[in-house]
């Protein structure tokens, strides 16, 4: 069904009469007739009966004029949900607990204005090709890990630096400590299971703090999610991981569960905003300038392959 001839029906409907409604729709009279006599031919009906005064709606116009209101409403709102400036920012966050979430609900309180649709995507390449089919505005990442370059027409910029702290339960031998150094984990197990997950940002970036500072992190074990990781945290005193300083955890009080900040250097987590160089929507400009940030924070520490700020 043409939804011109719709919008014309409706419009001599409203109108009373041919010639008023073609002057509201800038057509020809004639135009206006031609639509309408090709939607009652596709309807099987007549719609309109033709008087001196104009045109006046018959039963079967009458009981179709609400559902062709209806089909326009819906044809608008369809346009305007991939509208540039109408539909939403789309933005991808790793997780709903993670330190971007929270960035972007800032960024939400301090522009209510702007809609938001907020998802969660599992690994680059996925968020990548969403950002360039235009499913995607954006998306958080750590950027670019060795050999992984991103294509020409992804730009990014640093957006948030996330200090790491190292969790334990309240056996550990550094469960006391106000702050640890880097240098002191050597020789600690500190436990990370699904972090060997192949091709992700993450993996690439433990890769390079072990190298670096002679850590032992083991991703041995199922990745059964936060709960069991924090569960296990608390029974085992020889464990340890690391927890983003942004990420909003919550465990049982009976836990007792130590959150220690890593110094001498800090490792941080680098978080990139990507987007797509020709990205329209009138938001993203908006996110932009939101994150914006300064220079890299003294004593701390980033793999030598992640992009400046």
């Amino acid at each position: 069904m043409d939804l011109d001839t719709v919008r014309t029906f409706v419009a001599v409907a409203d109108a009373g009469q041919f010639q008023e409604a073609a002057a509201e729709l800038g057509i020809t009279q004639q135009a206006a007739s031609k639509r309408v006599a090709t939607l009652e031919r596709s309807v099987g009906v007549r719609l309109f009966t033709r008087t001196p005064r104009g045109a006046r709606l018959t039963i079967d116009g009458q009981a179709f004029l609400p559902h062709a209101r209806e089909l326009l409403r819906v044809a608008d709102r369809a346009a305007a949900s991939v509208r540039t400036g109408r539909r939403p920012l789309r933005v991808d966050v790793l997780t709903s607990r993670s330190a971007q979430s929270r960035l972007m609900r800032g960024f939400h309180e301090t522009h209510p204005e702007i809609d938001l649709d907020i998802l969660t995507i599992f690994d680059i390449d996925t968020a990548v090709a969403a950002i360039r089919s235009g499913a995607l505005d954006a998306t958080f990442r750590a950027v670019a890990a060795p050999g992984r370059p991103l294509p020409d027409d992804i730009d990014s910029v640093r957006a948030l630096d996330e200090p790491l702290h190292l969790l334990t339960g309240p056996g550990h031998a550094l469960a006391g400590a106000s702050s640890v150094p880097l240098a002191e984990l050597a020789g600690h197990r500190i436990w990370m299971p699904g972090l060997a997950a192949p091709g992700t940002e993450w993996a690439a970036y433990y890769d390079a703090l072990v190298a670096e500072f002679g850590l032992t992190i083991e991703a041995t074990g199922p990745n059964f999610g936060s709960d069991a990781l924090l569960d296990t945290i608390a029974d085992t005193p020889s464990l340890a991981t690391f927890m983003g300083a942004g990420s909003r955890l919550v465990w049982p009080s009976g836990h007792d569960l130590r959150l220690i900040p890593v110094t001498d250097p800090t490792p941080v987590y680098p978080h990139s905003l990507l987007w797509h160089r020709d990205g329209a929507h009138p938001g993203l400009g908006v996110l932009r300038g939101h994150l914006a940030t300064g220079g890299e924070a003294d004593g701390t520490w980033v793999p030598r392959w992640v992009l400046p700020r």
